[in-house]
Parts: C-alpha cells; structure tokens; sequence
C-alpha cells in the first residue's frame, strides 16, 4: 500500500484530464520518499450520478482516499499528505479558477490484522534496479 482511489463528478470529463491527475497523484506519492514504489495504486471511478450543494449542475467534485498500512508516525503521514494534496489542487488551480469545485483527500490506515495482500510488483522492481 498505499492506494488512492478518486471518485470525481462526470460533469469534470470535460475540464480535467483524468490521466494527468493520476499521474499527478503517483509522482507526489513517490516524491514523499515513504511509501514503497512497488505498492502505490492510483485509481479514478467517474461518478454518473450526484448531487452537490443546491443542486446546480455546474458544481463538480474530486474525492481522494489514500488506504496505506499502518507503520508511519503522524508527522510522516501529515507531510505526506500535505505534498500529495498541494500538488493535487495545484493541478487543479484552473478547475477552481473557472467553476464552483470541491476536493477532499483522507488519509486511511489499515488494520494489519484485516488487510490481506499479495503483490509481486516489489521483486520485480528490485529484479530491474539490479538488472538495469
């Protein structure tokens, strides 16, 4: 871990380039230097159906949860979180400057005793580190 998943409001399709915010999301997630690379999972689920505020068609949203395992201090998590989310609404500084939009990030963890995994991602990573 960690994981992201975004839900957003279809209504955004047509002002953000989904691809680039979960490209954005990853690279902040690197960038922090505490999670492992062979864990970071970035997924976006379009919304079809919502209502925001009053009901005004024109409001949109993008929600970000971040799952991740427990082991890290809170200071470690806070700066984390604090890189993640800047990078994120940086991004989306146009969103905001042309049409009301919310964005929310929550930060999860895990409990270790009702988490399963199972990932070979990491000895592949390693494989091509040594190999590369």
């Amino acid at each position: 871990m960690p994981h992201f998943t975004i839900e957003y409001s279809a209504n955004l399709d047509a002002r953000i380039d989904m691809a680039g915010i979960v490209e954005v999301v990853r690279k902040a997630a690197v960038e922090t230097g505490i999670f492992p690379l062979g864990g970071i999972r970035v997924r976006a689920f379009k919304c079809e159906h919502y209502a925001i505020a009053d009901g005004n068609p024109r409001h949109g949203f993008l929600a970000m949860v971040l799952r991740l395992g427990q082991g890290r201090d809170l200071a470690a998590r806070k700066k984390a979180g604090e890189h993640i989310f800047r990078a994120l609404s940086d991004h989306l500084d146009p969103v905001f400057a042309g049409s009301q939009f919310a964005l929310s990030f929550d930060m999860q963890i895990n409990d270790k005793a009702t988490s399963w995994k199972r990932n070979n991602i990491h000895d592949a990573l390693k494989v091509e580190t040594t190999n590369g």
